[in-house]
């Protein structure tokens, strides 16, 4: 019996899914929920799992090509044996060296463009695959001049020395984007064309979260098994400022206004195929240690590759902490549709004036980034104030205040 392998439905808001490489070829057997293939969308990384147990007869889209929600992609055999059906591709795989299959498509093209053994290229990638990372970074290591240079030297051109010396003194490499980089590019584009943005700064004292913090952080990993961050300070705090103000934690749609009767706050994490912005979903109503639970997986799973397309879709505000990587100050760009979003910097002992007294104090500099065409100055900085507030007076969080 044939059963055929399609793309799983998309999201509206994701039009199309690359085909990235083929763990099995045509003629192999396959268990039921075996990842088949990884597809790159411009949000995620899926694996396809196999619908049924059976030999792969037919690849009908190879690795690298674009498919759509529901389109059938490959064909297994449930009634069939292993080998029975001869891979259509085994020639081609045959001139193909015995790493091949774990290397990427863009970085296997990349290679053959650059000259690169990918034999010799360590892969960082899942399963130990070859990405187009691992193979830049072959390229830009500090033998490849010498090598281009020695290649260039032995061309016939007289021109070919100069060009060398220029390579070798000045390298280039050209690397397209992956489907996410380039998304993001999009949006953020998009949403400085779109939004009217401004921005509106503050400064927090860092020293009350810090010291409750430091005071319950044990215990609060003991019962919880959880370790006890900043980032779920902050989402409490957030929601606290979006029921004060509404219209912050609203977007716009044409001429309406949407007042979104929830809080699905976006938390964005670095991973090696760039920034995701997994949500939290109804955040006011989870604890501080079940924030701090996904956010803990959130991040883990970023690192793996790991998160769905719909733990990225949607979100009514979102919250970015650039202190992580050491930046002082920035001016987040929005992230659309929705209307505003927080920018968390890092944290440092200044001198401070308190009654009149300078004193030390570990601040930290919030900054708000606000779509102005509905959210207006006063209610950009009351609700920042109000995050400073429930920041430097945790009990507001808890009497509502």
């Amino acid at each position: 019996m044939l059963i055929e392998v399609k793309v799983p439905q998309l999201p509206e808001s994701v039009a199309e899914a690359v085909l990235v490489a083929w763990h099995k070829k045509e003629g192999e057997y396959v268990e039921r929920d075996e990842n088949l293939i990884d597809l790159e969308t411009d949000k995620v990384v899926l694996e396809l799992p196999a619908p049924q147990a059976g030999v792969l007869v037919k690849i009908i889209k190879q690795g690298g090509d674009t498919a759509i929600s529901n389109e059938i992609i490959a064909q297994i055999d449930t009634e069939a044996k292993a080998g029975a059906v001869a891979p259509a591709a085994a020639p081609k795989a045959a001139e193909a060296p015995a790493a091949g299959a774990a290397v990427m498509p863009a970085a296997r093209k990349l290679a053959d463009e650059n000259n690169v053994d990918t034999g010799k290229v360590e892969g960082t990638g899942r399963g130990g695959r070859v990405t187009k990372e691992d193979v830049s970074a072959a390229i830009s290591a500090p033998k490849a001049a010498p090598q281009a240079a020695a290649k260039a030297a032995a061309a016939p051109l007289p021109a070919a020395p100069a060009v060398a010396m220029a390579l070798g003194d000045r390298p280039e490499q050209r690397v397209p984007m992956s489907r996410l980089r380039a998304r993001v590019a999009e949006r953020l584009v998009q949403s400085q064309q779109t939004n009217a943005i401004l921005t509106t700064f503050n400064e927090v004292n860092m020293a009350p979260v810090m010291e409750l913090r430091g005071r319950y952080k044990d215990r609060f990993e003991k019962e919880h098994g959880i370790k006890l961050g900043f980032m779920g300070f902050f989402v409490k705090a957030a929601v606290h400022a979006l029921k004060k103000y509404p219209i912050v934690n609203a977007s716009v749609d044409g001429n309406d206004i949407v007042y979104h009767g929830y809080f699905d706050i976006g938390v964005a994490v670095g991973s090696p195929r760039g920034l995701v912005v997994p949500i939290i979903r109804n955040a006011d109503q989870l604890s501080l240690a079940e924030i701090e639970k996904q956010i803990a997986d959130f991040g883990k799973r970023a690192q793996e590759g790991k998160l769905g397309i719909e733990e990225l879709t949607g979100g009514t505000y979102t919250i970015s902490n650039g202190g992580t990587f050491g930046s002082m100050m920035s001016t987040p760009i929005i992230n659309p549709p929705q209307s505003a979003i927080l920018g968390m910097h890092a944290t440092k002992e200044r001198a401070v004036v308190e009654n009149g007294q300078v004193v030390v104090r570990p601040m930290m500099y919030l900054a708000q980034s606000y779509d102005h065409r509905i959210i207006d100055g006063r209610e950009a900085v009351l609700s920042l104030v109000a995050i400073k507030e429930a920041i430097e007076d945790p009990a507001r969080l808890l009497l509502d205040l």
